[in-house]
């Protein structure tokens, strides 16, 4: 262990620092990405894609906005056609989906509260009834609620954010694995890990 100099005193330093981001603050979960100031970057104008997703089918839930919408724009721009399921953003969804047509690839809009497995089971079928196939599921959805401490968050909260962020991912994969487990593999993307599920 590197040894370390005690302090000696301590000095109070003023400068001038530029702010880039205003404070701001919306009273709704999710908020609207349209209201940000400055508009989040989700893409690299720079980036052309090499056609590594050519003829795929990719739902990403949460994919109107932040990460989500970054990852639907890329995708896209690899040759995926997208499916987003989202809660109410439908501003920031359908400017979403115009830059992923004006990439030329198509993209479904699912407004649905994926809390239920029933809305889940939905996504799943809807998009097979519009496109034939899953290729990709990406679980991206997700909700925090920040509190100054663990005994601060309501019983209301606890659910909600366990609805929304484990039980909903189960939901999803257990409604895509059958139908997709003729056509493997699928590829089945969370958060913080990757799975790559095979039939058998």
């Amino acid at each position: 262990m590197n040894p370390v100099y005690p302090f000696y005193g301590e000095k109070t330093v003023c400068k001038e620092q530029k702010l880039a981001f205003p404070p701001q603050h919306q009273d709704q979960q999710p908020g609207l990405e349209t209201l940000m100031v400055p508009e989040p970057i989700s893409e690299d104008p720079a980036y052309i894609g090499s056609c590594k997703l050519q003829g795929k089918v990719a739902i990403i839930t949460g994919g109107d906005s932040g990460i989500g919408r970054a990852a639907a724009i890329a995708f896209a721009k690899e040759g995926a056609d997208i499916v987003i399921a989202y809660l109410y953003e439908r501003t920031d969804a359908e400017r979403t989906r115009e830059r992923i047509e004006e990439l030329g690839q198509r993209c479904l809009l699912i407004e649905i509260d994926l809390r239920l497995k029933k809305n889940c089971e939905a996504v799943i079928r809807t998009t097979m009834e519009t496109y034939g196939k899953i290729d990709i599921l990406v679980n991206n959805h997700g909700v925090q609620y920040v509190q100054p401490s663990i005994v601060d968050i309501t019983e209301e909260q606890l659910y909600h954010t366990f609805q929304t962020n484990v039980f909903a991912y189960f939901f999803l994969i257990q409604a895509a694995l059958p139908i997709c487990a003729e056509v493997p593999p699928l590829s089945i993307r969370l958060p913080l890990q990757h799975i790559k599920a095979i039939p058998n």
